[in-house]
Order: structure tokens, then C-alpha cells, then sequence
């Protein structure tokens, strides 16, 4: 399929209403289509490589989100004082907002994501499991209560109907939250309850809804790409089930669950699934697998760019933000379903300012030092740079590394390993060093994990233990640092330093702070 020549809206300079690395990689795609970009930040963010990057940038507000990143009309503001034509959301802050892309189109801005009516369909988890389940797409056992139907009574009923365990969920809900898993009758008010209210305040409405609970479940999902002309194609899966708190944190694709003849049938599924709301642009369509029987059913459609659209970008040789631009200006799709194809390996780890010994907490503070792997094979995308500061009022996220090999699964997780042994970052408490642990866990590396993965096999992390090898490259080079006498650094933030560097169970600085009479980030 060859892209039209006609363009029914052209696009001139777009502004990426968000931060941090998935700015960064939209300015990447945007340069290589010669099309301006802008930037906006908080003042919390006024000096991040975002802004740096782009062609212009406008000041939108104080650190929070509330006041910055989510307020729809600064950021309108900033399209006019730019004369930026087009708004790319990224992930995450306004980039499943209805409202706002409406708001958009009403000025004339091409929002590049699917139409806004698509977004509210597929935004309600209720409203969306009933359209999946009218056009055949296969759902979960459960129970989207009306709002007649919703005393705890009737909960009680459909919940011994569908069968415990089952799982609480927030119909507006995402991230994990709003979540509860019951077990059993005793177990169900107070979930409900409890979930209910972070339902409440975490997206401005309770309502939930009963699925039941997978047993045995990997999450794997589909990303599907749709434009107007009425072309949907989908680009295979990726592999999710490495998660913490609800949350990824490794994606890899292919998925090594799936034979060929389920890879078929989940993806015709999603294809289906997008169909059934005419789709236009990047979307990706989720599902929960049992490998106990190989079923699956639907879980959501989220109507944005994937954190993990770079495994998909590696094994498809696809830019899936330049894709995003063109069906946005109209064009059809530049590929056909017969031109993809799944080649090699991908996997993909987020590397998180967080601390595992704390159920992974998130971490604050300054980057003093982020090198990453520069190995054939292995993107790096990240939006900070050395004295960057990881701070309260965002994702924590430092970076997403991910890596490609030719080959099979094997060679792409050893790929993986060497690159986080590459990798050396000082700064806040981190999750580097959990990664790599779990890159070595031999279940891991057969591929043998479901969603519980962690909770199985690090129910409590200590830390990774630091080696004599490494005490001793510490020893040896003393010389880089200062004794403490001729340290710069403040008392407090040095010991503060060390508390961090231990609460992380040791890791790469660790061996430093075992050396009496030096310190590390002294001039």
C-alpha cells in the first residue's frame, strides 16, 4: 500500500505536550520530516533536553501537573504563540483526554491521535468491554453493573455467579489503580470500598466493575494502526507480563508464550477490536492470557502511543511516530498487513528512579551520572541528561533502554544483560541493579513468567550483592576522588548520598561509601 499523495492536512510544526524522553523521540521524527517542533515546560523542567531540543519552546506553568502538563488551555495558549499547527500528547497527561483533543479540533489543531469520540468509547472500561463483546471480541467472565445495580448485595450475587477469585476494577481506571483482587466473599466489601475510593481520587469517579480473575495470566498486547481511509493493519505483539504494581517494567516481542496460530487469532482479534470504532492512528489493544488453557480475553484499548513502542519499532523496521504524523495529515498508511513482518528479537527494560528494598518506592533527586550502553544493537531513549533532577511531581522514569538481535530470544536477553552491565548511573535510588537480576533469573530466560512474575520470585528484594570484583575496581581507582577533607559536597547531602546508595541494597556505589576517607562527586 503506497502512502497518498494528498495531504488533507498538512502539518508545519507540531508541539509535543509532554516531557521528558517520549518528547525527545517525537522531536526525533519530526526532524527527520522536516517538521518544526515545539516544546512546552514547567518551570520545574526549564532546563531538560525536551527543551533544548526543540525549534521553539513556551513556559506553561509551575511544577505541577494540574497547573502545566494537564491544563488544556495554557497549552492551547502555546499553539497560538507558536503557530503550531498540530498537538502530538505522547503518553500519560492529556494523551487519552477526550476533552482535549475536542478542544483542539474546535481551534482548528490536528490532534494527532484518534478522533475524540473513539477516545471517550474506548476511555470507559465498561462502555468499551460491552463494545468488544458485541462485535465479538472475547471479554473476561464479569459483571459492568448499571447504576441500578450496583448494592453491595448484587456484587455479592454476580461475584459467586462468576466465581472467586475475581478482580475489582475502575471503569475510568489505568496504572493499576482502583485494583483489587478478592478471593473471597469476606474479602469483597471492604475491596470494593477501598477500591471505589482510589477510583475516586485518582480519576474523578468510582465506578467499578468485577471481572473474573485470571488464573496463571500473561499480559500481552497488540498494537493495532488504523487511518481514515479505512485501513487497519496490526504490527504483532509485545510481551508484558514483567510487571510491578500493575506496571511494566520489561516488554519484548515476540512474546514467548504464542505460537503462530494464537499469534493469528489474538491479532485478527484486535484488528477486530479497532474496526468496531473505525480506528485512525497508533492504538493498542490488550489482552490477558492463561497459560494454563492458552485463552484470552479483551482487557482495554488505549488510545495513545505505547511506552513500549520501541520493541515494536525494532522488530517491524517501523517509525510508528513518522506513521502517526502522516495518517494524521490524512494520508493512508504506508504499509499493508502483507508487508510486516516480525524479525528477530526485541526486549525493552524502563529504567526507573525507584527502590526496589521499598516495594519500589519512588526516588528523587540529581542524575550525576547516566552512560548507557553503546553496543551494536542497543537504543537508548531518555529524556535527561548528567545534572538532570528526577523530581516529585512526575513518572520517575530515567530512560528506556532497549536492544535487537537478529537472532532468537536467547541472544536478545544476552544482549540485554550486557547492556545493563554497561550501563553505570549515580544518582537517586534505582531499579538498574533489580533489572539485571531479573535478566538472570533462569525462569526469566526460559521464558516461564506470568503477571506474578515478581511477587513469585522477589517478594522481598535485598539488593544485589556487591562482588569482590567490584570492591576492589573501587580500591584501585581511589585516585578519581578526594579524600573527605577536600570534599565539596555538604555534610548532609553526603550522608544522604550514602543512605541512598545503601537503601538500594549497594549496587555500583556502594563499594565507594565501604572505603573510609573518600567520597564520590568531589571537584
Amino acid at each position: 500500500m503506497q502512502t497518498s499523495d494528498a495531504v488533507e492536512n498538512p502539518i508545519n510544526r507540531i508541539l509535543i505536550a509532554n516531557r521528558g524522553e517520549i518528547a525527545v523521540r517525537v522531536m526525533q521524527s519530526c526532524k527527520e520530516l522536516g517538521i518544526k517542533t515545539v516544546a512546552v515546560y514547567s518551570t520545574a523542567d526549564r532546563n531538560m533536553p525536551h527543551v533544548l531540543m526543540a525549534d521553539d519552546a513556551v513556559e506553561i506553568g509551575p511544577p505541577e501537573a494540574n497547573a502545566s502538563y494537564l491544563n488544556i488551555d495554557r497549552i492551547i495558549d502555546a499553539c497560538h504563540q507558536t503557530g503550531a499547527d498540530a498537538v502530538h500528547p505522547g503518553y500519560g497527561f492529556l494523551s487519552e483526554n477526550a476533552q482535549f483533543a475536542q478542544r483542539l479540533a474546535e481551534k482548528g489543531i490536528t490532534f494527532i491521535g484518534p478522533r475524540p469520540e473513539t477516545m471517550h468509547q474506548m476511555g470507559d472500561k465498561i462502555r468499551a468491554r460491552q463494545l468488544m463483546e458485541a462485535n465479538g471480541v472475547p471479554v473476561v467472565p464479569g459483571f459492568a453493573p448499571g447504576a441500578e445495580q450496583t448494592s453491595m448485595d448484587t456484587f455479592r450475587t454476580e461475584a459467586n455467579r462468576i466465581g472467586y477469585p475475581v478482580m475489582i476494577k475502575a471503569s475510568a481506571g489505568g496504572g493499576g489503580r482502583g485494583m483489587r483482587v478478592v478471593t473471597s466473599e469476606k474479602e469483597l466489601a471492604d475491596a470494593i470500598d477501598s477500591a471505589r475510593r482510589e477510583a475516586a481520587n485518582a480519576f474523578g469517579d468510582d465506578t467499578i466493575f468485577m471481572e473474573k480473575f485470571v488464573q496463571a495470566p500473561r499480559h500481552i498486547e497488540i498494537q493495532v494502526f488504523g487511518d481514515r481511509h479505512g485501513n487497519i493493519v496490526h504490527l504483532f505483539e509485545r510481551e508484558c507480563s514483567i510487571q510491578r504494581r500493575h506496571q511494566k517494567i520489561i516488554e519484548e516481542s515476540p512474546s514467548p508464550a504464542l505460537d503462530d496460530a494464537t499469534r493469528t487469532v489474538m491479532a485478527d482479534a484486535a484488528v477486530k477490536a479497532a474496526r468496531a470504532v473505525n480506528y485512525e492512528g497508533a492504538g493498542t489493544v490488550e489482552f490477558i492470557y492463561s497459560d494454563v488453557d492458552q485463552s484470552f480475553f479483551f482487557l482495554e484499548m488505549n488510545t495513545r502511543l505505547q511506552v513500549e513502542h520501541p520493541v515494536t519499532e525494532l522488530v517491524t523496521n517501523r517509525d510508528l511516530v513518522a506513521e502517526q504524523i502522516r495518517v494524521a495529515r490524512g494520508e493512508r498508511l504506508s504499509f499493508a498487513q502483507h508487508d510486516l513482518k516480525q524479525t528477530g528479537h526485541a526486549i525493552e527494560v524502563r529504567l526507573y528512579a525507584e527502590d526496589p528494598m521499598r516495594n519500589f518506592l519512588p526516588a528523587t533527586g540529581k542524575i550525576h551520572k547516566f552512560a548507557a550502553s553503546t553496543r551494536p544493537g542497543v537504543r537508548v531513549d531518555a529524556g535527561i541528561t548528567d545534572g538532570s533532577e528526577i523530581s516529585i511531581y512526575y513518572d520517575p522514569m530515567i530512560a528506556k533502554i532497549i536492544v535487537h538481535h537478529p537472532g532468537d530470544r536467547s541472544a536478545a536477553v544476552d544482549l540485554m544483560r550486557q547492556a545493563l552491565h554497561d550501563t553505570v548511573l549515580f544518582g537517586p535510588a534505582n531499579n538498574l541493579d533489580f533489572l539485571r537480576d531479573v535478566l538472570a533469573h533462569k525462569e526469566f530466560r526460559a521464558g516461564r513468567f506470568t503477571t506474578h512474575f515478581i511477587a513469585e520470585h522477589f517478594p522481598t528484594y535485598r539488593g544485589a550483592q556487591v562482588t569482590p570484583d567490584l570492591r576492589e575496581i573501587a580500591r584501585l581507582s581511589a585516585g578519581l576522588v578526594f579524600f573527605h577533607g577536600g570534599s565539596r559536597l555538604h555534610e548532609e547531602d553526603r550522608r544522604k548520598q550514602e543512605r541512598q546508595a545503601v537503601a538500594a541494597g549497594g549496587g555500583d556505589l556502594a563499594p565507594w561509601f565501604d572505603l573510609e576517607g573518600f567520597e564520590l562527586w568531589s571537584d
